[in-house]
């Protein structure tokens, strides 16, 4: 055979070009626009960079440097009145939108060049946080914060029902998503909270799109009501990915040999047994385009002559085996 197949990367290159695929700037240590109203964290927006009237409103994301959690800096939302409206202290990955003065019809947007691409399925969301509520306002005892995150393919809008055909629907864009809400209440010192992601379907994500706010519950504006409202920090964002099968890793690359050779993956398993597995095969926008039952007491032959050239990753999942990995197909 003079044709030589090629595999390259094992699970550790997987799981890092690939499954364990990471916020960007999730400590808030690099920034753009310093000392300016426009001052956001590298990769990030606040209103002062949306769209429609969210330009014209008050500052509301800010580079913290008093008492981080780690590092230089964390990232500091207020909530703030403006003339005739509350608005909500935010920044995100996305892009603020505010067609008209009705709160209820502001969103947020990931689309174009505010979508941030990502592939992976990670298990829960973690960060540290405090928060300060407003302390004038009707409704300013009920204020939370939030740190929101959303996997999608496609764009994505939220809030994703549209008000006043703001926006098109959607939802079915969403892969899954991990939400956390502080309590209604003070938080003085760092705190570390964890909240796992729910997951709609199976298909691999291609764009995270994260949302802080200081104002979950939006304020409902009594008369007299001026100045700072609610305050949210957040600093050490971290996505935590578990293994999908309990053996250990190295046991992954031992037991299971995948390669591809004359438009057909083979899979073999060194350590034969009576068990079935499934083989998941992925396109390189994370599209999962096969699923096969393969047995572990024989060598199995894939054909994969309909596969457009290109890299794959695939995932061998069983009782007791599991190994992700890519190969190109060509």
């Amino acid at each position: 055979m003079n044709k030589t197949f090629t595999l390259f990367f094992s699970l550790s290159a997987f799981l890092f070009s690939f499954a364990q695929t990471q916020i960007p700037n999730p400590g808030f240590e690099n920034w753009e626009n310093i000392g300016s109203a426009t001052e956001e964290p590298t990769s990030w927006n606040s209103n002062k960079t949306g769209t429609g009237l969210a330009t014209s409103g008050p500052q509301t994301c800010y580079r913290e440097t008093a008492s981080p959690h780690s590092g230089s800096y964390s990232v500091r939302v207020e909530t703030k009145y403006y003339i005739v409206a509350v608005v909500n202290g935010n920044v995100t990955t996305g892009q603020v939108n505010a067609p008209s003065s009705n709160k209820s019809e502001g969103f947020l947007a990931a689309t174009g060049a505010n979508k941030i691409a990502f592939t992976g399925r990670p298990d829960s969301l973690v960060g540290w946080y405090k928060y300060t509520q407003a302390t004038t306002g009707t409704g300013a005892s009920a204020e939370q914060g939030k740190v929101y995150a959303i996997l999608h393919f496609g764009d994505y809008f939220d809030p994703p029902t549209p008000v006043n055909s703001n926006h098109a629907n959607l939802s079915a864009n969403k892969i899954g998503d991990a939400l956390y809400v502080s309590p209604a209440s003070n938080q003085a010192s760092w705190k570390r909270f964890s909240v796992p992601f729910n997951y709609m379907n199976s298909n691999i994500p291609a764009f995270i799109m994260v949302n802080i706010t200081s104002s979950n519950n939006q304020l409902t504006v009594a008369p007299g009501f001026t100045g700072n409202g609610s305050k949210l920090w957040v600093d050490d964002l971290d996505l935590i990915y578990n293994n999908p099968v309990s053996v250990k890793e190295n046991d992954f690359d031992k037991n299971v040999k995948v390669y591809f050779y004359d438009k057909t993956i083979y899979v073999d398993f060194l350590n034969k047994n009576n068990e079935s597995s499934t083989i998941d095969i992925y396109n390189a926008t994370g599209q999962l385009v096969s699923t096969q039952q393969i047995e572990n007491n024989s060598v199995n032959k894939i054909d994969v002559s309909s596969f457009k050239s290109g890299i794959y990753m695939y995932k061998v999942s069983g009782k007791s085996q599991g190994k992700f990995g890519k190969l190109f197909i060509d």
